[in-house]
């Protein structure tokens, strides 16, 4: 079986997945950090390998970036492979001096200015939020291996370059920083009753200006990693 997006059979993808946007990043956890990585998809250039971390079966694939790559790819890990459990590892802007670059955060939920609801033909405004059995993994995950987080709303957003100070509203409604796929990907997984959780590393600040540098994005957010397998593999 293969979709219009993936190569893998079914049984070729793990119940957990990774999900960083960027395929190269999953490269690079698979061949770092799994063992016996086999890779299930290349289509699109969009890597995705299955390997064991600690004797269990995980899976790493690249999302693309923004809501409908994360939409299509989710969902079609939940329909068509059976996917449960998929934590988004990706990079966020932190819109709050406290939350430095290179922090960990974690959306408990994601609100947006996107229109990817409108889908699902809700009544009402609707609140995306994370899967609490991921979050509290995520608490034990963090006090095990003396990686903080941060966790708390986030905002998912579909322009990347915005202009003025429309950060500074959001801020004042305590949204801890900017990304673009998490509300999506909370909407896939509580319309199938999976469990999704988005956490990021702050790549970018909006108060400082400081930024990272594409090599970073890519290889030295590796607490982050570390953290999302220690989850996915409990």
């Amino acid at each position: 079986m293969s979709t219009h997006i993936n190569a893998a059979n079914r049984g070729d993808i793990a119940e957990s997945i990774l999900l960083p946007g960027d395929p190269l990043r999953a490269k690079f956890i698979a061949e770092n950090y799994l063992t016996n990585p086999k890779c299930f998809n290349e289509i699109r250039g969009m890597l995705g390998y299955t390997g064991t971390y600690k004797g269990v079966p995980v899976s790493v694939m690249g999302t693309g970036m923004g809501m409908p790559s994360m939409g299509i790819y989710s969902w079609e890990l939940i329909t068509e492979y059976g996917v449960q459990n998929l934590i988004r590892i990706g990079t966020a802007g932190s819109f709050h001096e406290d939350i430095k670059i290179k922090d960990i955060v974690i959306g408990m939920s994601a609100s947006t200015d996107s229109n990817y609801i409108h889908a699902f033909d809700v009544p009402g405004t609707y609140a995306p939020c994370a899967s609490w059995e991921l979050l509290s993994k995520a608490s034990d995950a963090s006090k095990k291996l003396d990686i903080p987080f941060k966790a708390g709303n986030i905002v998912s957003c579909d322009v990347f370059y915005e202009f003025g100070d429309w950060w500074k509203k959001w801020a004042k409604m305590d949204v801890m920083a900017v990304e673009m796929e998490a509300a999506a990907l909370y909407m896939n997984a509580a319309y199938n009753r999976v469990n999704a959780m988005a956490m990021m590393t702050i790549s970018d600040h909006f108060v400082t200006g400081e930024r990272s540098t594409a090599e970073e994005r890519q290889k030295s957010f590796t607490d982050m990693m570390e953290l999302a397998l220690e989850i996915a593999t409990k």
